[in-house]
């Protein structure tokens, strides 16, 4: 069940982190104003709170954790919302950072 609670608290603090991100890249780039960025600047925030959920106590663990699945996450959203299409090293590249996850948080430790 921690494994579990550890993996949705990271696909949360993904949409919030990389949704935060793609709001103020619309406000600003696309021109779409400041209610945009403001919606990001709260679902960033938002991410900074997610990552105080999970169940290790390490910091340095869970935001090196979270790396691999932010750049996962990143290429899903870029191909829901952007139209993106991923190369296959694009997807290798993920692959690879998502086993980085399951090495640095979920293999047993003494």
């Amino acid at each position: 069940m921690t494994v579990l609670r550890s993996v949705v608290l990271f696909v949360l603090a993904a949409v919030a982190e990389i949704g935060g991100a793609w709001l103020i890249w619309q406000g600003v780039r696309e021109h779409r104003g400041v209610a945009w960025i403001g919606a990001g600047a709260v679902a960033l925030g938002l991410y900074g709170f997610v990552a105080t959920l999970q169940p290790d106590a390490h910091f340095g663990r869970i935001l090196a954790a979270y790396g691999g699945v932010f750049v996962a996450g990143s290429l899903l959203w870029a191909m829901a919302l952007d139209g993106f299409r991923p190369d296959r090293w694009d997807v290798v590249g993920a692959l690879v950072c998502l086993v980085g996850v399951g090495v640095i948080m979920y293999v047993p430790r003494a």
